[in-house]
């Protein structure tokens, strides 16, 4: 089944070597309760790989949609209408509007793992966000979700 041109689903997973990570703190837990016996190391090794899994996980699940008119980007939505023009940005682009171009108003799902990104102009004069930045694996289909819901919406107004 394929998706309509408005619809944009994506889900900013965590790479894989940090659930390595997660499984060496694991490890890292069990050797340090070792000299306590066998029962202790592996609750360890269970709570230690448990905790750092949740930890990589709950990181890892931030998700952006843009569905019914709606942009959904981790815990905000936000009307496509009151967004401007979507602007792609390449690695080095986003990296200069997660750093010294940043707003500290505006709203950034940001995930450093993921080096390019979206920006959407806030055009809502009550809102003080004066943009949007997200940071996604497919930026020129986010980009083109963004603008394919943007227009019927606007259409549906004029009439």
């Amino acid at each position: 089944m394929q998706l309509p041109a408005s619809h944009h689903d994506e889900r900013l997973t965590a790479p894989r070597s940090w659930w390595l990570i997660a499984a060496l703190t694991g490890v890292a837990c069990a050797l340090m309760l070792l000299p306590l016996g066998t029962l202790p190391l592996l609750a360890g090794l269970v709570a230690g790989t448990g905790l750092a899994g949740l930890l990589v996980s709950s990181y890892g699940s931030a998700r952006i949609r843009v569905v019914g008119g709606v942009l959904a980007a981790g815990d905000a939505r936000i009307p496509v209408t009151a967004l401007g023009e979507p602007e792609v940005l390449d690695a080095e682009e986003a990296r200069a509007w997660r750093t010294y171009r940043a707003d500290t108003r505006a709203f950034m799902l940001m995930r450093s793992y993921v080096p390019q990104a979206v920006r959407a102009e806030v055009t809502d004069p009550s809102d003080p966000t004066p943009y949007v930045y997200l940071s996604t694996r497919q930026p020129q289909a986010l980009a083109a979700a963004l603008r394919a819901a943007r227009i019927p919406q606007q259409a549906d107004g004029r009439a």
